[in-house]
């Protein structure tokens, strides 16, 4: 039953997407075609969504980089006060994302890369390396030291205790920090809009169609839904594995 409604509003937004006639006091559309799915994956909206993907994976990827020695840090408690840290960690979290984008697009003009996508990669960053640190957090601690102490202790050198001792053992959390910072840039529209100087993004290119055009944005909102739909359905699975 939760699932049921859970899935009930999705239906209606696959029904939406097919409906090229849907008018009150109809329940049901009076004619179904693939106009909206036509768009959605063509033109202007393919290429939005080619990029929103890039870039969302490496934001994913620089985010970990990024990410992995700071949680190391703070989970080991190297530091001798982490709050301040932490808190300067999160702070990017608590502004709108526009306003971070457009303090951020002086100093992008200034490097000659303003409007690009490694521009973007950059200022989506900005959310993903906090949300990707505070993840890995859970990660890394007591238990993972003790692990790696042993195979110290056995004699594996740095490089095979990350492959064979580190990486296993902190990969359930590293995968839900990898998308989460995915669907962070993914989402993103503020930043987007704010620096990448018209670049066709699948937030943007989406906004404008849901006063327009219902057809179309029911496509894209599908497309969009996607990377989500998909994570939803790998934690659940992973959740039901036995220990």
């Amino acid at each position: 039953m939760p699932a049921a409604l859970v899935a009930l509003p999705l239906l209606a937004l696959v029904v939406r997407a097919v409906a090229d006639a849907w008018r009150a006091p109809d329940l049901l559309p009076t004619d179904l075609g693939l106009r909206g799915v036509r768009a959605a994956l063509s033109g202007e909206a393919a290429t939005a969504t080619g990029n929103s993907a890039l870039v969302a994976a490496a934001t994913t990827a620089l985010a970990l980089l990024v990410a992995w020695p700071a949680a190391r840090v703070l989970a080991e408690r190297r530091l001798r006060r982490p709050g301040p840290v932490l808190v300067l960690l999160a702070a990017p979290l608590l502004v709108p994302g526009y306003a971070i984008g457009t303090g951020l697009n002086e100093w992008l003009i200034r490097l000659g890369v303003d409007g690009t996508l490694p521009a973007i990669v950059l200022a989506h960053l900005t959310f993903a390396v906090p949300y990707a640190t505070l993840v890995l957090l859970g990660g890394f601690g007591p238990r993972l030291t003790a692990l790696e102490e042993m195979a110290h202790t056995a004699g594996l050198a740095p490089r095979r205790r990350l492959l064979l001792v580190t990486l296993p053992a902190a990969a359930p959390t590293v995968a839900a920090a990898a998308l989460l910072a995915f669907l962070v840039s993914w989402s993103d529209y503020g930043t987007s809009l704010a620096v990448g100087a018209g670049r066709p993004m699948l937030p943007l290119v989406l906004l404008p169609f849901i006063g327009t055009d219902p057809q179309i944005a029911a496509s894209l909102a599908l497309v969009f839904l996607a990377p989500a739909l998909v994570a939803l359905a790998v934690a659940v699975r992973a959740g039901r594995r036995p220990l």
